[in-house]
């Protein structure tokens, strides 16, 4: 299939999925992780409805945006975000959803206020517990959503994960645990000015039951694009 009957085709899975949970699929927001994927390939998925680009490596982020490659669509990092690349990224993107720990928070507000702006995040939940994986601990998720709301130069836009790999159905779980925080979060933080209103869970494999339980973000890169090209040897 090509690059324009693949993003036709997941936009109607996502739709279909929607609807079978009783929801409106003006709801839920495709993301191109385009990790990899070149400059051409980018812009021909933004021409064939992509309208957010998710970028997993600074590195590669910034030579897609000295050639202008995302123009025409909204640009999230997705990726592990290290602090010493926080001046890279803040005021780059429209939203950084891989935000896992007080440090990195406090860095990017940082980075933020030397810029004189209020950057968009999401807050990274380890659903899983996996020591392998970075991000908040369900139980820590308050008390970091509660800084993120304290803090001048972010907005807190709602949470993101990557659940462990456990089988399409098998992810249904975390998937549900991961909207009953969402929904808790929204609740305790009801007295913020902050815009809670993204869950971004769901990749390739496992999209369609994500929008089921709740996303509103799919981060979809490989049945989009097809299994990805070799990555660059040096990786951020």
């Amino acid at each position: 299939m090509s690059l324009e009957e693949n993003v036709r085709k997941v936009k109607e899975n996502i739709a279909a999925a929607a609807r079978e949970a009783g929801r409106d699929p003006s709801e839920i927001t495709l993301v191109a992780a385009t990790k990899v994927q070149t400059d051409e390939t980018i812009r021909a998925a933004i021409a064939a409805g992509i309208t957010v680009c998710g970028e997993n490596r600074v590195q590669e982020m910034t030579a897609h945006l000295e050639t202008n490659t995302y123009d025409g669509a909204a640009l999230h990092f997705i990726g592990h975000l290290q602090t010493n690349k926080v001046n890279k990224v803040v005021g780059r993107v429209d939203l950084i959803e891989s935000v896992g720990s007080e440090h990195l928070l406090t860095a990017i507000d940082k980075e933020a206020a030397k810029l004189g702006l209020v950057q968009d995040i999401l807050l990274e939940v380890n659903v899983g517990g996996e020591e392998s994986k970075s991000g908040v601990a369900p139980e820590e998720l308050e008390a970091l959503a509660r800084k993120a709301v304290e803090l001048p130069h972010v907005r807190l836009r709602g949470l993101m994960a990557i659940p462990p790999v456990a089988g399409e159905d098998g992810n249904r779980r975390f998937f549900r645990e991961m909207y009953q925080l969402f929904v808790d979060i929204r609740q305790k933080m009801a007295d913020n000015k902050s815009d809670i209103d993204c869950l971004s869970m769901g990749m390739s494999g496992d999209y369609e039951n994500a929008v089921r339980e709740g996303a509103t973000l799919v981060r979809v890169g490989t049945a989009l694009f097809g299994p990805r090209p070799p990555m660059h040897p040096k990786a951020d």
